[in-house]
């Protein structure tokens, strides 16, 4: 193994350095969007109140309030932020396609809600206690047990990517007095992968690989974030259930999702634009790509640990 590059320690160390600053700076945001939820709580209240009676522009204005509580919710520390900013640090990702990830894993915690909220309510005769014990006790310990997994398989991943020896350019000799020795036996493939000799494939392309590793890390990303739902939304469709006005609580339940992802989508672009401002500044991004995934996959790891075992 190549001894580290002086720019890759130093990358290195400026992710230390960051995490640092968000960690020590945590409490102060959290505070700030525990009170901003405290207020939107209220209203929501009153909103609910609008909608009973029938009040003209209720049902908008309480959407509008579920957006704000699932911003003011994401704001604060979460999962969805640690698991989609560590993804598109560590990984080489378009940056739409993380920004639809952590759209579709915003939604996906909201329809978890849903889908509790309704099974639990209809199916098995549970009430608040039951489902926030649930949440809480079980369910958010598991997705963050889950966030640790898929910082460790990052972490793999970026050291088998530093152990990996230098890719060797290629010199073609031809032998121009015996070319025709060599020629029954060589396969011509084309960018599909398929033989233009016996017209089979021989293994998968290297785009059909990396969509197998993208998928697959997709899926992981919006189970470990969509299997702890929002205390919030249980709450709302709590409420509207009781009121006859659960339309509105499963419509409030996707705003608050839309909100949440409005702040994860924030994160993945500022992930992306840094990773790759990062690595234009950089000579040997072979390596310093590897050193972003393990560093990226060490943090997600390490805080979703912490946050898990404080959990249990």
């Amino acid at each position: 193994m190549k001894r580290l590059s002086l720019p890759t320690l130093l990358m290195g160390a400026a992710l230390v350095v960051l995490a640092l600053i968000l960690m020590g700076s945590a409490d102060q945001i959290s505070r700030w969007a525990a009170a901003e939820q405290q207020q939107v709580q209220n209203a929501l209240a009153r909103g609910l109140r609008a909608l009973k009676t029938n009040q003209p522009g209720a049902l908008m204005s309480l959407l509008g309030l579920c957006f704000a509580y699932g911003f003011f919710h994401a704001a604060g520390p979460g999962h969805g932020k640690l698991v989609i900013g560590g993804y598109g640090m560590g990984q080489k990702v378009p940056m739409m396609r993380l920004i639809s990830l952590a759209l579709a894993s915003s939604l996906a915690q909201s329809l978890t809600a849903i889908a509790l909220v309704v099974g639990g309510l209809t199916l098995l005769n549970w009430g608040r206690v039951e489902l926030t014990s649930i949440t809480e006790e079980i369910l958010a310990p598991l997705s963050y047990a889950l966030i640790a997994a898929l910082g460790l398989w990052l972490v793999w991943r970026g050291l088998r990517k530093l152990r990996a020896p230098k890719p060797q350019a290629h010199h073609h000799h031809h032998d121009h007095h015996a070319h025709h020795h060599t020629h029954d036996h060589h396969h011509h493939h084309r960018d599909d992968g398929i033989c233009a000799d016996c017209g089979h494939k021989h293994g998968p392309t290297l785009n059909e690989v990396a969509a197998a590793h993208s998928l697959r890390d997709a899926l992981a990303i919006i189970a470990s974030v969509a299997i702890r739902p929002c205390t919030g939304a249980l709450f709302l469709l709590l409420l509207t259930w009781r009121l006859d006005l659960m339309l509105a609580g499963v419509l409030g339940t996707l705003a608050m999702g839309l909100g949440t992802g409005s702040v994860t989508v924030a994160v993945a672009i500022a992930a992306v634009s840094l990773r790759q401002g990062t690595l234009a500044r950089l000579p040997d991004t072979r390596r310093v790509t590897a050193l972003l995934e393990l560093c990226g996959g060490l943090l997600i790891f390490l805080l979703a640990s912490q946050i898990t075992l404080r959990l249990l």
